[in-house]
């Protein structure tokens, strides 16, 4: 089976007021990888986004998942949708059923599923994302962060492979960033492919197992954070460089090569523990 799980291949799309958010882009979407999208406002990536379950069709170019090309009849979408979750910026685009159990249970109901199925379904769905003892609790009273997790739940009751995020972080505090984070770990360790559209920068870096940058509609660099990132033009593109990459850079201009030493890290703890091994080996006689 190929790596790849969705493709686009030489894909186009122009809004209809002639606006050309997509030109001759073509990508690769890894199975079984934590990818981050990363782009300027106006690069294309929600407009990728909203082709990659069909709510947009290409005014050129193909799409692909699992090598087979996307097929845009009803019965295909519904498949393709159960296939590929997506999760928009702001819940509350997203729901609009009274409750949290029956905003899950929508997708699985859709399918056409029996009671039992639909019913595991959603147990499973609320139990990974921790929400299972607010089944009840009416959607409009749930926080911000809650919500994001009732999204994803809503998604996981499809059972998709792919779960596509656009700016998930967005709006929450640094806590409920960390509880997300979490969530699409576990996710992520049961074996579902997480794409997230992002302009943390630092995130990316430290959570993505590939990135991808776009500009301009198209694909600017595609690879491992700790190689795209840090070119020049993809530096360029994005205003800046990952936190991280610059403290490595300033303490190497201090005397402490991590790099030189065998170490990359890409989170703060990483960080911390490198330079203490560092350190500790310089001082050690």
């Amino acid at each position: 089976m190929s790596d790849a799980i969705i493709r686009l291949e030489n894909v186009s799309y122009r809004y209809p007021d002639g606006t050309a958010a997509l030109t001759d882009c073509s990508l690769t979407i890894n199975r079984n990888k934590r990818t981050a999208v990363l782009g300027a406002n106006g690069a294309g990536k929600t407009t990728m986004f909203l082709h990659l379950n069909g709510i947009l069709q290409p005014s050129s170019g193909r799409l692909f998942r699992d090598d087979i090309p996307f097929e845009y009849s009803r019965t295909g979408l519904r498949k393709l949708r159960s296939k590929v979750g997506m999760v928009f910026q702001n819940p509350d685009s997203q729901l609009f059923s009274a409750s949290v159990q029956e905003d899950v249970s929508f997708g699985p109901m859709n399918l056409g599923l029996d009671t039992t199925t639909i019913r595991r379904r959603v147990a499973e769905a609320l139990g990974a994302v921790a929400m299972a003892g607010l089944a009840d609790k009416p959607v409009h009273n749930l926080s911000y962060g809650q919500k994001k997790r009732v999204c994803i739940a809503g998604v996981l009751a499809m059972e998709p492979e792919v779960i596509i995020l656009d700016e998930p972080m967005a709006g929450l505090d640094a806590a409920m960033q960390e509880e997300l984070t979490a969530v699409l770990e576990r996710l992520h360790a049961g074996g579902i492919t997480i794409v997230i559209a992002t302009h943390d920068l630092d995130f990316a870096y430290g959570w993505a197992d590939q990135a991808l940058v776009m500009q301009s509609g198209g694909l600017l660099a595609h690879g491992t954070p700790e190689d795209i990132l840090l070119r020049p033009e993809v530096g360029n593109a994005l205003g800046t460089i990952p936190q991280i990459a610059e403290i490595i850079h300033s303490l190497s201009l201090l005397g402490i090569d991590l790099r030189g030493n065998g170490y990359l890290p890409r989170t703060r703890n990483e960080l911390v523990a490198a330079i203490a091994a560092v350190t500790t080996r310089e001082d050690t006689p």
